[in-house]
């Protein structure tokens, strides 16, 4: 399996197999702490070879600097079928709302699947 797409953005969907994603970004910046994000969307496209078919349990796990979970993991199970290719995508698309920051940090997107890390992301969270 292989990470093909991992990015914050302002809006995402999937529909049809089919990605729309609209304002990626890294970093957050506020002017007052703590502050609240009101909303960002997580987007996650991951490749399987025709071998790795099958269901595969995933986690988020959402972790500042200090390696203190900031919310809740989350998880889920990708059920990786095939078409007739010799691999087949899978779309992981979240929206998170709310986001409180003590102050500023970075944050880290860590994904597992099969309770291994595949791949992780920071967040930037900055004072303006």
């Amino acid at each position: 399996m292989k990470i093909e797409l991992f990015t914050f953005c302002d809006f995402a969907q999937e529909s049809g197999g089919k990605l729309t994603i609209v304002g990626t970004f890294d970093t957050i910046i506020s002017r007052n702490f703590p502050c609240v994000h009101p909303q960002l969307s997580v987007v996650i496209r991951i490749r399987f070879d025709m071998w790795e078919f099958a269901a595969h349990p995933f986690r988020i796990e959402i972790r500042d600097i200090n390696n203190e979970v900031n919310i809740d993991p989350i998880s889920g199970t990708l059920d990786v079928k095939g078409v007739g290719n010799s691999s087949a995508v899978s779309h992981l698309v979240f929206t998170i709302g709310n986001l409180h920051f003590k102050s500023p940090d970075a944050v880290n997107f860590t994904l597992f699947i099969d309770d291994k890390e595949i791949g992780s992301l920071p967040l930037y969270v900055r004072s303006a």
